[in-house]
């Protein structure tokens, strides 16, 4: 049996699926660049058939992405397939992603299928797809509570059809390590041209045991992890990809030797540069990535860090990307060691979007004694990867202390015109909300009004995250000032001109 597990990273399209966790194209197209450099295996770009922008999304990664497999998602339908094929069309190695759920109350109540017509239906859908693509990848939805004798046969016929990967999804993180573990064994077992196809899992995380789920099926016999940076995904999230990786880097000893070929020094700046475009922050005490994954506070172990950094330290920071250089640049920086700093980080500007960053840099710098990555990632998701805006925020001004109603002035420029207006609320912030509400023509329910410095010190830069929903549509807006009210101004207009924005799509699970 291999000693490889192929990584499939599903960012961008289970990941997505997160409330409010939208991507442009520009911005999925930074995301793939740095999953690249990371050295995943297969990246999931997207769900094409479900918008012109799904499809524009997987079709430009395709483009761009070299050493990656690009694939793109579909149901068990032709026109799905369709649009995934041409979109993958353009990848140096492409791969369709084809589903059916298999499980009785899946086929009885969302299908309304019976198993012979599930059956025929995934043959079909994969032989379809091998008209673009001899990669084809089949998974049976909500494996983990599909019949075992049904989800055999299904997985006997998907390979005999063609697929060369076969994908067990736990779509509801209903399952447990040992049960799921048992599930891929038996598939190993009773299979008979198991040994013609990868089997992959997709662990959801609703029970919390999305990572032990995938690690139990790796021993057990499986060779793909579909996963997701910071975890981020549908409901309470995917297996965090991070986490997989190093469990089997650092306990190589309990899984026979077998490793992966990501760079785990990319870890820690993909993670942060999905939190910056979504402004979904991790917790501080998330394993391998969080904030305090490797801060010591209690005496003992400081004491043992101290006379040997291994007796509290299973991996080191340096291994995932964790760092220690804080000074990145300052008001006397060129513009080549700017543009230099933001390669680095997986941001490669030039031309007109370099000079803007750059300004906008200039500015910070003069405000700031020292600007970090975190702020430069700030400048480019404000100045640069955002989609045109129909609404702009020109200028603020407040007024707030003891005694006096807090007000706020805003100057908004609404598609090019510009207009004034004044609010009072029962802070400066309530203020220029209700100031831009008024003149905004487009209204939406605040769900989350949340503040990050995202550096340290008085001079550091906030980051304000605001999640709005109207109707089923739910969007995070992102604003970034050392200015925390500026910032919230921003991150709310940001918030409005995705709902004005945005086409609803459908997404699937898996």
């Amino acid at each position: 049996m291999s000693d490889h597990l192929i990584v499939f990273d599903t960012t961008l399209r289970d990941g997505e699926q997160s409330p409010g966790a939208s991507m442009n194209t520009e911005e999925k197209l930074r995301i793939a660049r740095q999953l690249e450099r990371l050295r995943v295996d297969v990246i999931e770009a997207g769900f094409p058939v479900a918008s012109p922008g799904d499809f524009d999304a997987v079709h430009r990664i395709a483009q761009t992405v070299k050493e990656s497999t690009v694939c793109g998602l579909a149901r068990a339908r032709e026109a799905d397939i369709d649009a995934a094929g041409r979109a993958i069309a353009p990848a140096a190695q492409g791969r369709i992603h084809t589903f059916i759920a298999t499980s009785p109350i899946h086929m009885e109540k969302k299908l309304r299928m019976s198993p012979d017509e599930v059956v025929a239906a995934a043959i079909k859908a994969i032989g379809h797809a091998r008209q673009y693509t001899d990669d084809v990848e089949f998974s049976a939805e909500d494996a983990g509570r599909t019949e075992m004798d049904f989800l055999c046969r299904v997985v006997e016929a998907a390979i005999k059809a063609g697929a060369k990967t076969i994908n067990i999804p736990d779509t509801v993180g209903y399952t447990l390590p040992w049960i799921f573990g048992e599930r891929i064994a038996t598939l190993m077992n009773r299979v008979p041209n198991i040994d013609q196809a990868i089997i992959s899992v997709h662990c959801h995380n609703d029970l919390g045991l999305a990572v032990a789920n995938s690690l139990a099926a790796v021993q057990a016999g499986a060779r793909q992890v579909e996963c997701t940076i910071n975890g981020i995904g549908e409901r309470a999230g995917n297996a965090a990809m991070e986490e997989v990786v190093m469990a089997l880097k650092v306990r190589r000893d309990c899984f026979g030797g077998i490793d992966t070929n990501i760079d785990a020094t990319q870890i820690t700046p993909a993670s942060r540069l999905l939190s910056a475009i979504t402004g979904i922050n991790v917790q501080p005490n998330k394993a391998i990535i969080g904030a305090n994954a490797f801060a010591h506070e209690s005496g003992i172990h400081q004491d043992g860090m101290l006379k040997a950094q291994e007796t509290y330290e299973i991996m080191t920071p340096e291994s995932v990307g964790q760092t220690k250089t804080e000074l990145v640049l300052g008001k006397h920086s060129g513009r080549h060691a700017f543009a230099d700093r933001l390669a680095s980080l997986g941001v490669n500007l030039e031309g007109d979007e370099l000079n803007r960053a750059f300004l906008r840099f200039k500015d910070l710098a003069d405000v700031k004694k020292q600007v970090f990555d975190e702020d430069l990632l700030a400048i480019v998701d404000e100045e640069i990867t955002r989609s045109p805006d129909r609404f702009v925020l020109k200028a603020l001004s407040c007024q707030s202390g003891t005694g006096t109603r807090p007000s706020a002035k805003v100057v908004l420029t609404v598609d090019g015109e510009e207009k004034e207006q004044i609010g009072e609320g029962d802070g400066p912030v309530d203020a220029a909300f209700k100031a831009i509400r008024t003149l905004v023509p487009v209204e939406g329910e605040l769900l989350l009004y949340q503040v990050n410095a995202i550096t340290s010190g008085t001079d550091a830069m906030g980051e304000v995250t605001v999640r709005l929903r109207q109707g089923g549509r739910v969007v995070n807006g992102q604003g970034a000032d050392t200015d925390i009210i500026v910032a919230s101004a921003r991150a709310y207009v940001n918030a409005l001109n995705k709902l004005a924005g945005r086409v609803r799509t459908e997404h699937p699970q898996l």
